[in-house]
């Protein structure tokens, strides 16, 4: 059985601390973000990969996957990458907007057509550009957490948000709830925040 709540519009992201491989825990949010209930969905990243594939998981011990994302090629300017059930299946494609992510990340999200659903894309210029300094600097980024915020825009107006919040950890509230006609696949949503957090540095 497919792991439940996806029906619902606020999520907690957080990020596991693994020497190896990134690991992440997805959680249905509540009001201040604060996560309700278990983790709807385990994540995996493995680091160095020449090519992206993170996978969803419904379960801790990984037997049955939800979903995974995979970038097309291994150096593609775009930054492609599909959003697939474990069928093969796609879902959604997220893609990095490489001109205008030179001074703020911006990304599109699109339906399993191809047709643009979503941009999304960091709030604040002056926050990215301070990001990007202290990125800049070798080991600083890893402990300095700059918290970003990005808005998700569509046709008619905005979407939704996902905002870092201040910890030792990587942690994310990611919030829908703007999406009243639920334009935006949950399961795209959360993969598209999973990957700003893996290639953030990128």
């Amino acid at each position: 059985m497919v792991a439940a709540g996806f029906e619902h519009d606020t999520f907690l992201i957080e990020q596991l601390i693994r020497p190896v491989v990134n690991l992440y825990q997805v959680r249905v949010a509540g009001p201040g973000g604060e996560p309700q209930g278990q983790p709807i969905v385990h994540v995996r990243q493995k680091r160095l990969a020449l090519r992206e594939d993170i996978r969803f998981f419904a379960d801790e011990e990984e037997q049955e996957e939800l979903f995974r994302v995979k970038a097309r090629t291994m150096l593609d300017l775009h930054g492609r990458h599909d959003v697939t059930q474990p069928d093969g299946t796609r879902i959604g494609i997220i893609e990095k907007v490489f001109g205008r992510s030179l001074l703020r990340s911006t990304w599109r999200v699109r339906d399993s057509d191809e047709a643009e659903v979503a941009v999304v894309q960091e709030r604040s210029q002056a926050v990215a550009i301070i990001r990007r300094l202290v990125d800049f600097v070798p080991w600083v980024g890893e402990f300095i957490p700059i918290p970003y915020h990005f808005t998700f825009a569509g046709d008619g107006g905005e979407l939704g948000e996902l905002r870092r919040k201040l910890s030792v950890r990587d942690r994310y509230v990611l919030d829908l709830s703007a999406d009243a006609e639920r334009r935006l696949d949950r399961r795209v949503a959360i993969a598209l925040a999973v990957t700003l957090d893996a290639l953030q540095g990128r």
